[in-house]
C-alpha cells in the first residue's frame, strides 16, 4: 500500500500527499472504535479507490514521534517561537510556556524575535542575550524582508515546522514570505489594544522541499500547559537543570524554600530575574489548576 503524509483535515476527509501527489482520502470506521484518529502530519497507508479523482481510503497509521492535544496534529519535529517586537509588544511568558512545552515534547525550538525593524536595537539585543545564553538559537527578523527571511529557510530542512506565538505577530507572514505567495491569512491587529486576531482556524502543511513542511496552525496562540505538573516545571526551565541537585530539600519548588540551588544561581546572576518571574507565574497557574482539578 502507498505511504503518504496528512497535511490537511476537515471532519472525516483527508488530503493526503503521496510521492508529490495529493489523494483526498476518508479513514476506516475502525479508528474510532479504537479510540484515535487519524491527525494532520501522520505517516499512513492508503489504498487508492480512483485513481482518477485522487480517492483513497486510509487503511494504517503509522507511529507517531509525537502527538499535540491542541493543536491536533501529529509528528512535529521543530518549532520555531515567533515573538514581535513591537504591534503587539512581546509576550514573554507566552514564550517561556513555549519553551517548557517544547523541551517536555523534546522538540527543537529556534526563537524569532520578528519586527525588529519597528523596535529599538538595544532592546532586540537585551531579550536575544537572555535566551542565546541559556543555549536557545535566536534569530533577529523583519518578516516582511526577504533578506531577513532567508536566515530562518536553514532551520526547515527535513523538519515539519510550526510557527507559534501570539496572533498578530506575523506567523503567517513568515510563511508566505517563505513561499513567496499569499498562502496563508495574514493577521489583523486591532487598533483598539494592538493585540493581534487570530485568523487561521486549522492545521495545514505546506511543503517547503523534500520531507520539509511549515504547520500553518492557531492552536499555539493561548497555549496552557496542562501536561506538565508543578513539581515537573522545573525540568523545563532548562538553565535551571545544574541547580536542581544543590537544593537541600526533595521538591523543592524554587520559590519560598530557603537553601535553594535554584534560587542561589538566581542571586549570583546565572538564572535571568524575567525567566525566574515568569517561572513563578507558571508554577503558581500550574498549582491552582491542580488544586481546582479535585
Amino acid at each position: 500500500m502507498p505511504n503518504g503524509i496528512i497535511i490537511s483535515a476537515s471532519s472525516n476527509l483527508y488530503q493526503i500527499e503521496v510521492e508529490n501527489k495529493i489523494y483526498n482520502c476518508t479513514a476506516r470506521g475502525k479508528f474510532k472504535k479504537e479510540g484515535t484518529s487519524p491527525l494532520v502530519g501522520d505517516k499512513v497507508e492508503i489504498t487508492i479507490s480512483n485513481e482518477e479523482k485522487n480517492e483513497g481510503v486510509i487503511e494504517q497509521i503509522l507511529p507517531r514521534y509525537n502527538e499535540i492535544k491542541r493543536p491536533k496534529m501529529a509528528n512535529l519535529t521543530e518549532l520555531i517561537l515567533v515573538v514581535s517586537m513591537k504591534m503587539p509588544s512581546p509576550d514573554l511568558l507566552l514564550l517561556d510556556k513555549e519553551l517548557a512545552f517544547a523541551k517536555w515534547l523534546n522538540i527543537n525550538t529556534v526563537i524569532c524575535f520578528n519586527k525588529i525593524d519597528l523596535s529599538e536595537q538595544e532592546e532586540v539585543k537585551k531579550l536575544s542575550e537572555i535566551y542565546k545564553n541559556i543555549g536557545y538559537t535566536v534569530i533577529e527578523a523583519n518578516a516582511k524582508s526577504e533578506e531577513q527571511v532567508e536566515k530562518i529557510k536553514p532551520f526547515l530542512k527535513n523538519n515539519i515546522t510550526a510557527f507559534a506565538g501570539n496572533s498578530g505577530v506575523g506567523k503567517s507572514t513568515l510563511t508566505n514570505s517563505i513561499f513567496k505567495t499569499e498562502l496563508t491569512a495574514e493577521g489583523i491587529i486591532s487598533n483598539k489594544n494592538k493585540k493581534g486576531k487570530n485568523t487561521t482556524t486549522t492545521v495545514t502543511l505546506y511543503k517547503y522541499d523534500n520531507n520539509s513542511y511549515i504547520a500553518d496552525t492557531p492552536g499555539f496562540s493561548t497555549l496552557e500547559l496542562t501536561e506538565i505538573s508543578s513539581s515537573e516545571l522545573d525540568k523545563y526551565f532548562i538553565e535551571f537543570l545544574p541547580y536542581l541537585n544543590k537544593c537541600e530539600f526533595g521538591g523543592c519548588s524554587h520559590i519560598k524554600e530557603e537553601k535553594c540551588g535554584v534560587k542561589e544561581a538566581l542571586q549570583n546572576g546565572k538564572i535571568s530575574l524575567q525567566r525566574y518571574q515568569n517561572y513563578q507565574k507558571i508554577y503558581e497557574e500550574l498549582k491552582e489548576r491542580e488544586k481546582n482539578k479535585w
